[in-house]
């Protein structure tokens, strides 16, 4: 049998093009990849993507009372909250204004002359 991950997977390509309206429209793909994301990494969460709602439902529960914008997090609480009552999205951004330190070359090679004696 196929993994929890894999049939969410199935069930949330198959249902994709089933969420209509503009404002579903916009927003179901980057929704999609967000319920994908979760799936992966809680198979319990992708247990429930597989028994739980339609993602059209899904999809117009999220655009449900949105004026003119919505921020993408709150749109991937709202769907995860779907699926998953009470599930919570975490979120981090920073910034980074120096060079990446650079990193060590693996191909470096350390020989102790002494092991040739």
């Amino acid at each position: 049998m196929n993994s929890w991950f894999e049939q969410a997977e199935n069930r949330l390509k198959e249902e994709y093009n089933k969420a209509k309206g503009q404002k579903e429209s916009v927003m179901k793909p980057a929704v999609r990849d967000a319920l994908l994301d979760f799936c992966r990494q809680n198979e319990e969460f992708a247990q429930a993507v597989v028994q739980g709602g339609s993602f059209q439902d899904c999809m117009a529960d999220v655009a449900k009372g949105v004026g003119n914008s919505l921020s993408d997090l709150e749109a991937y609480r709202r769907a995860a909250s779907f699926y998953f009552d009470g599930a919570k999205v975490n979120f981090s951004m920073s910034i980074q204004l120096e060079p990446a330190a650079v990193e060590p070359r693996q191909t470096d090679i350390l020989l102790d002359l002494s092991d040739f004696f």
